[in-house]
């Protein structure tokens, strides 16, 4: 089975589900064994920490939470769209990501 996704580490991604829906943030981190994704700013969840050493603090922190992969969609650079992610060789021979709306032929 191949594990690859259409988002990379640094991508610039819009939520299109959840409560998070509409909002736009950067990946921080991707997980393809679980298909997920973190994104900076985004699905904030409040962990209880407790104390490790003695004078550290525990309580209440809140840290960004993974999600599925399928529910975001990168944004192109160049229309500031969310798109679908296209693959084309440039002229250099390498396989380059680009956008799929129809005015726009930018890559990312």
């Amino acid at each position: 089975m191949i594990n690859k996704l259409h988002v990379k580490t640094g991508d610039n991604v819009q939520i299109i589900t959840g409560r998070d829906r509409g909002n736009k943030g950067k990946i921080l981190d991707v997980s393809i064994k679980e298909k997920k994704v973190i994104v900076e700013g985004q699905n904030i969840v409040t962990k209880h920490v407790k104390p490790r050493r003695q004078g550290e603090l525990g309580g209440l922190v809140k840290a960004e939470a993974p999600m599925y992969a399928c529910k975001v969609m990168p944004i192109c650079p160049k229309c500031n769209k969310p798109t679908r992610v296209g693959y084309k060789i440039d002229s250099d021979g390498k396989k380059v990501r680009c956008c799929k709306n129809k005015d726009c032929d930018g890559t990312f």
